[in-house]
């Protein structure tokens, strides 16, 4: 087993945890986990995942300081639903950012799935933004992206990711149950 990757999973069930909890402290454990993971993912070239976890981990600081910026590190903060037409423009980048870096990664490398790889990436990308601006819709795309995973993981065998990425799909499921009781309620959440 690599210990980067036992590492690297135990820092992710933290940071989804504290996710599901709205805490901010969430923040620093994924910020760690996520620079574990662009050595594994780049050593299992699962290259759209590895440049991923660059992405995460420069929004992570984005989405630690937007929520310390709308509840401070100990108050409260609120957690909202998008409108229709924000939802399908966030569907429509995932589609299209999808098959453009699947394209471009067929065509221009050796990357072992290609196209399920590039459709990870894509969701991922809308689905942190959104868990940064703190919108309930970010745990429906999350728990697509955790199966999608799951059977790529498996393929790679990357068997404790892929272990991983069961807790996650858990854990967001009971995000997105959290949060949309604390959307539906107008209450604020602790942070």
């Amino acid at each position: 087993m690599n210990p980067l990757e036992i590492i690297a999973v135990v820092l992710g069930i933290a940071n989804v945890g504290l996710l599901v909890r709205r805490s901010i402290w969430n923040y620093p454990f994924g910020m760690a986990m996520v620079a574990l993971y662009f050595v594994i993912f780049r050593e299992a070239r699962l290259y759209g995942e590895a440049g991923l976890q660059v992405f995460f981990f420069v929004v992570q600081g984005w989405g630690w300081w937007l929520w310390a910026r709308a509840g401070g590190l100990a108050r409260m903060v609120e957690v909202e639903w998008m409108g229709w037409p924000a939802r399908v423009a966030a569907l429509a980048l995932v589609a299209a950012s999808s098959l453009a870096i699947g394209w471009a990664m067929a065509t221009w490398t050796n990357a072992a799935l290609p196209f399920a790889d590039a459709a990870i990436a894509g969701a991922s990308v809308v689905a942190q933004v959104l868990l940064a601006m703190r919108r309930v819709e970010n745990w429906a795309l999350w728990i697509a992206i955790d199966v999608l995973s799951v059977g790529v993981y498996i393929n790679r065998e990357l068997y404790l990711t892929a272990g991983l990425y069961v807790v996650f799909l858990v854990l967001a499921v009971a995000g997105l149950r959290e949060w949309t009781k604390a959307a539906r309620s107008g209450a604020a959440v602790e942070a």
